[in-house]
């Protein structure tokens, strides 16, 4: 009896499985006719759907999967997403065939049914994943709805404004278009996943602000036709861009100031300092450069690059300004000592002139009434020798050539020795006298001149400016220690306030 039933029980299942194979057998074998019937029996590749009835509504949906990469040199982004598309193909409909299961169609069949003739407005270069197999989705429902997906990367063209790089913020854009169909043939709508994946997305360099979705009509002159315009506001990460540009360039424009604490007699340390800091900081804006596009904005980088330069070229000019300052001071101490040395030589030569003079004078000048000069032991008057005093004594001015003598005179009468012309004769030897008095003057005067220097000095032009005296050149050390921090400082809280804020 048990085995009377044990083998009910299998025929059973047998039957069973037999009866399901050849119902899924038969469902292949109605499939695949209706396939072929649908493909072949008066389908038209050539017509779109609902031809003349009215525009076709094809529906939408984005899913990001990755923005690879930014670059401001090509002005492009890469994307990566999977982009479907659906629509309604009366013509492959076979819910009346009593096939009630959605149709996953190998990719190949899509060359065989019409699908819409969508691109990218501003693709630059894209490829679709053919790995393993070519990365498409083709599904039919009953009612004729047909889905279809593809994963592609995009090389995506978006036009950047730099002038606030890096603090930028970039709105770039994925524009999907029907290319030959117009606003008559195609309308666009979002399905219900609508663009998926964008809070997800993760970028070395920037950040997703938001996304914005717009579906619009473009005209040409061939025509409206509808469009999809998807954009992401990026914003660009600064922190690499502080550890790679602003610290190194802030720390090297501190490392400049050391030159104002090393002596200024040390030229080659200090010139040394300023060369090395100009040059590293020449080599940083150059390597920035080569990562930007060569375009006439002034960008916020090339803003501090700029100014830090200036502050170290600066710091390189005050220690010429200070040696130079040096050296002035030198030439200007040695000079005042030779025209010192050269003033009391002079001073000595004058006194040695006005004494030979003084002494000729006494010597050889006779009084106008005809007396001639004697000398004597004493300054008394002679009265029985018809001698009187001269009046040449040391209590006399120091300008009076008859003090400057060096010996008391006195000058003695001259009386019957039938002279007759006394008042020719003194005339005619005080003339010379006083003739030789002013060529000696003026003798001594030009050689006064010559030796200041007065007579050969050129005349200075009006227009000349002359720089100012810097008594100690350690002053301008001084006030460079305080003023290029304080103006380092300033300037840095000008440039993050104004960059950040505003």
């Amino acid at each position: 009896m048990s085995h009377f039933i044990l083998l009910i029980i299998v025929t059973s299942l047998s039957l069973i499985v037999q009866t399901k194979h050849s119902g899924t057998r038969d469902l292949q074998d109605r499939i695949k006719h209706k396939l072929d019937s649908l493909l072949t029996d008066g389908y038209d590749i050539r017509l779109r759907p609902q031809y003349g009835a009215g525009p076709l509504h094809v529906g939408i949906s984005i899913q990001v999967a990755s923005i690879d990469s930014v670059s401001e040199v090509n002005m492009d982004y890469t994307l990566t997403l999977y982009f479907q598309q659906k629509w309604k193909d009366e013509r492959l409909a076979y819910k009346h065939d009593n096939i009630n299961v959605n149709l996953t169609l190998d990719n190949r069949v899509v060359d065989q049914i019409w699908v819409p003739d969508t691109y990218f407005v501003n693709d630059k270069k894209s490829y679709l994943h053919t790995v393993t197999r070519s990365n498409k989705l083709l599904r039919i429902e009953p009612d004729g709805t047909v889905l279809y997906g593809i994963r592609v990367t995009t090389d995506l063209a978006c036009m950047m404004n730099l002038r606030r790089y890096p603090m930028d913020e970039q709105n770039c854009t994925l524009e999907i278009e029907s290319y030959g169909y117009t606003t008559k043939d195609i309308s666009f709508y979002m399905m219900e996943e609508g663009v998926v994946g964008v809070n997800n997305l993760e970028l070395a360099q920037f950040k997703v602000m938001d996304s914005k979705l717009i579906i619009k009509n473009q005209t040409f002159a061939t025509g409206s036709y509808p469009r999809v315009s998807l954009s992401f506001k990026l914003k660009r990460n600064i922190g690499f861009f502080v550890l790679q540009t602003y610290l190194p360039c802030s720390l090297i424009t501190i490392l400049s100031w050391v030159s104002f604490w090393i002596n200024h007699e040390a030229t080659a340390a200090r010139v040394a300092l300023g060369i090395t800091t100009v040059l590293t900081i020449t080599t940083i804006s150059t390597n920035v450069r080569q990562s930007l596009p060569k375009i006439p904005d002034i960008k916020a980088l090339d803003v501090y690059l700029l100014c830090c330069f200036v502050f170290v070229f600066l710091a390189l000019l005050e220690y010429a300004l200070v040696n130079c300052s040096y050296h002035n001071n030198l030439a200007r101490m040695k000079k005042k000592k030779l025209r010192q040395k050269m003033k009391e030589s002079f001073e000595a030569e004058e006194k040695k002139k006005n004494a030979n003079y003084s002494a000729d004078f006494c010597v050889e000048t006779l009084d106008d009434d005809g007396y001639e000069d004697v000398e004597t032991p004493n300054h008394k008057l002679n009265h029985g020798t018809g001698l009187q005093d001269s009046g040449c004594t040391s209590k006399q001015s120091f300008d009076s050539p008859l003090a400057r003598c060096g010996h008391s005179t006195k000058r003695r009468k001259i009386v019957g020795s039938g002279y007759s012309g006394g008042s020719q004769w003194k005339g005619s030897r005080a003339d010379k006298a006083s003739k030789r008095r002013r060529q000696t003057y003026d003798r001594g005067s030009s050689i006064g001149k010559r030796h200041r220097g007065i007579t050969s000095r050129p005349r200075k032009p009006f227009f000349s400016i002359k720089a100012p005296e810097i008594e100690d050149v350690i002053k301008i050390d001084k006030v460079a220690r305080a003023g290029f921090p304080a103006a380092f400082a300033l300037f840095n809280f000008i440039y993050w306030t104004f960059y950040t804020f505003f």
